[in-house]
């Protein structure tokens, strides 16, 4: 996530840069065509396209360029909005654990400390739930962006889920022998909240916790597994291929023709046809940016430029959690690098 409040021209120069080349190119290769049927005995009209109807495809491009962006946007604020809610669901958590799972119907003896030390367990064990959930949701998928571009992007990035291993991560927040379990499923975030629902019937049975609030805690793990879901349904779910795709063809299409509909402008003008390059340039310029603005966006959790930062909301979360348990060595904050917080 961008935390600057623009970016930089030199950055969104050096994003674009190589399809301003191309861009260029196929504008000089136009205006080469032009200049030179001359010399064959053609007329140079004959390599011109109206500009009448190439702006109605315009039009036409635009809008379906803004339903595109649009919906990508909408995916992306949702996935915002679902991060929101697992924020605040996890300070609840903590604090129901601490207040719900108490030694006052206990039978036994147990002092503080051992009481701490079952929350403790109860909390490290959310945190590794979100620990699961964010690498999970950076695992690449086939149609996310996988190219050179990307891979040196994740490169540069603060992106810690492609920096250290998961299980290294994991071990942090689990005993030895839970972690064993773990490695060896596959959707390991689930497996983290059926653990913590077979934790908490353990303590119903000890009577830790008494029947309203062991349901109370119970209807919070399920809260995760909906927040959980809907995560994985938009890391699962691709914006529509048919879209996406036709959205790209047409735009490419367009900007191709561009040079020879400003062609039908500037020859009225002979020495103007050379404006035909810097016109196809910004043209192609602006309809291509917005088709890629709305490319980057349909993936909200592939770890690029603009997604949402999961990493430091779970830190977030993970020091919140420890302040309610009074521990004093809490992680530090995750801070943006390079302008990005991921």
């Amino acid at each position: 996530m961008q935390i600057q409040r623009n970016y930089s021209l030199w950055s969104l120069l050096r994003w674009t840069r190589k399809f301003i080349l191309i861009f260029a190119l196929m504008g000089a290769v136009a205006v080469a065509l032009y200049t030179g049927v001359g010399y064959l005995d053609i007329k140079p009209t004959t390599l011109t396209i109206p500009w009448v109807p190439m702006s109605l495809v315009g039009i036409a491009l635009a809008f379906f360029l803004g339903f595109k962006t649009n919906s990508s946007y909408d995916r992306q604020w949702e996935a915002r909005k679902i991060y929101g809610a697992i924020v605040n669901s996890s300070r609840s958590w903590g604090m129901m654990v601490i207040g719900f799972v108490t030694d006052l119907f206990y039978q036994g003896s147990m002092n503080a400390e051992e009481l701490k030390a079952i929350h403790k367990v109860l909390i490290l064990r959310h945190v590794a739930w979100l620990t699961a959930l964010r690498y999970q949701l950076r695992t690449p998928r086939s149609w996310e962006h996988t190219g050179a571009e990307a891979e040196a992007s994740r490169h540069w990035l603060p992106v810690q889920e492609y920096k250290v291993p998961f299980e290294e991560e994991l071990g942090k927040y689990v005993s030895p022998e839970e972690l064993s379990y773990l490695m060896g499923k596959k959707n390991r975030a689930t497996q983290l909240l059926n653990q913590q629902s077979l934790h908490l019937k353990q303590l119903r049975a000890l009577d830790l916790i008494d029947d309203f609030r062991h349901v109370q805690l119970e209807n919070m793990l399920v809260d995760f597994f909906t927040q959980q879901g809907k995560c994985e349904r938009i890391k699962n779910y691709p914006f529509p291929r048919q879209y996406a795709t036709l959205t790209n063809y047409i735009t490419w299409l367009f900007i191709v023709l561009v040079p020879y509909a400003l062609l039908d402008v500037f020859a009225n003008a002979p020495q103007s046809v050379w404006l035909t390059i810097p016109f196809t340039v910004l043209i192609g310029w602006i309809f291509h940016t917005m088709e890629r603005i709305g490319d980057y966006s349909e993936n909200p959790f592939e770890g690029l430029h603009n997604d949402i930062p999961i990493t430091a909301l779970s830190r977030t979360i993970e020091i919140d959690l420890l302040d309610m348990l009074d521990e004093e060595n809490l992680p530090p904050k995750v801070e943006a690098e390079n302008d990005f917080l991921m």
